[in-house]
C-alpha cells in the first residue's frame, strides 16, 4: 500500500519506462526513481517548501536539482499524460 502522496505499485507500471536512468539509458543509471517520483509528489502534493523534504526521499539540493532537469526535458509531462489518461472524469 502506498504512503500519503505516493504512486500506487499499478501508476508505478506504468510511468517507469518512461523514465531516465533505466539500465539501458547512457549515463548513470537511476536506482532510485521511484524514491524520487514520490518526494516530488510529496512536495507538489502537500505545498511544502523544498527544503522541508522528508530525508526519506533524499537531500532537498539533489531532489530539485534532479527535478529541475526532469521538467526541461519534458519527463513529467509524458508522466502526467500516462497517469491522466485513466484518470476517472467528473465533467458530465
Amino acid at each position: 500500500m502506498a504512503k500519503r502522496y505516493e504512486l500506487s505499485d499499478e501508476q508505478w507500471e506504468k510511468i517507469r519506462d518512461l523514465l531516465r536512468g533505466k539500465a539501458n539509458d547512457p549515463g548513470r543509471t537511476g536506482s532510485d526513481n521511484r524514491i524520487f517520483v514520490n518526494g516530488v509528489l510529496w512536495i507538489l502534493r502537500s505545498g511544502a517548501r523544498w527544503h522541508d523534504l522528508p530525508e526519506r526521499y533524499g537531500k532537498w539540493k539533489p531532489v530539485h536539482k534532479r527535478f529541475t532537469r526532469w521538467t526541461k526535458a519534458e519527463v513529467w509531462q509524458r508522466v502526467f499524460e500516462v497517469l491522466t489518461w485513466d484518470a476517472p472524469c467528473d465533467c458530465y
